[in-house]
């Protein structure tokens, strides 16, 4: 009788399967690169997932996110995930916090408790804290860079100190190299970043990055598949 992981069985064996349900993954971000990322570890068979995100869905969300709809519009993204995944995997732990991860609360949330730490959010605080945070205590950790202003789905994962053309990864590895963070796995794009059609009119208001669907999902989802292969693999 065939359930509803049989195919995902096939490709990494009843093995394979029950690391994903044993694992334990920590997402920051639920937006338009995290919430590729949750979905396809739920489909995969992740069994824990803690999703952190404050924010709720607005109506510029909708040309990216998979959780965007106009019936969603209000709603804290984490919980809307949370519910989706449920709906998908009834035997899944996943739990909902709607908290802005910064520095100043970090010590609030135990990142021990992960077999993986996934980065999905935009504040430079918060990526550098979950980064030295994770290098320290030895938690796997993989971070997204910049996925807006790009108009190519192309995206790699190597290590930040490798990393070429995008500016918040050049931000990142002075600020990390600074605090002793040695290592950082990142999802990141070649692309020069595309000077915006449109620009706000409004002084003293910081640009705000143009994005398509199929790009902040494309990074979303080489996320999930580093972590899923890397719990898979797990000795």
């Amino acid at each position: 009788m065939e359930n509803w992981h049989s195919r995902t069985d096939l490709i990494i064996g009843t093995m394979g399967y029950e690391r994903l349900q044993n694992a334990k993954v920590a997402l920051f971000g639920v937006g338009g690169v995290g919430g590729y990322t949750a979905e396809a570890l739920i489909r995969a068979g992740i069994g824990h997932l803690d999703l952190y995100d404050p924010d709720t869905v607005s109506v510029t969300n909708l040309n990216r996110q998979i959780i965007a709809l106009h019936s969603t519009i209000g709603c804290n993204k984490a919980k809307l995930m949370a519910q989706r995944a449920v709906d998908i995997n009834p035997d899944i732990d996943v739990q909902a916090y709607e908290v802005f991860y910064l520095p100043e609360n970090a010590d609030q949330y135990p990142l021990k408790q992960y077999d993986f730490v996934i980065d999905a959010i935009d504040t430079v605080s918060a990526k550098i804290e979950l980064a030295v945070r994770c290098y320290n205590q030895h938690i796997p950790f993989i971070s997204c860079m910049g996925a807006g202003n790009k108009l190519q789905p192309y995206f790699k994962i190597a290590d930040l100190y490798q990393t070429s053309v995008c500016p918040l990864a050049r931000v990142m590895r002075r600020e990390l190299k600074k605090r002793g963070v040695k290592q950082c796995t990142v999802v990141y794009s070649t692309e020069d970043p595309q000077k915006p059609c449109l620009q706000s009119t409004q002084p003293g208001i910081k640009p705000i990055p143009g994005s398509l669907s199929f790009v902040p999902s494309s990074a979303g989802l080489l996320l999930a598949s580093h972590v899923i292969q890397h719990l898979v693999c797990k000795k």
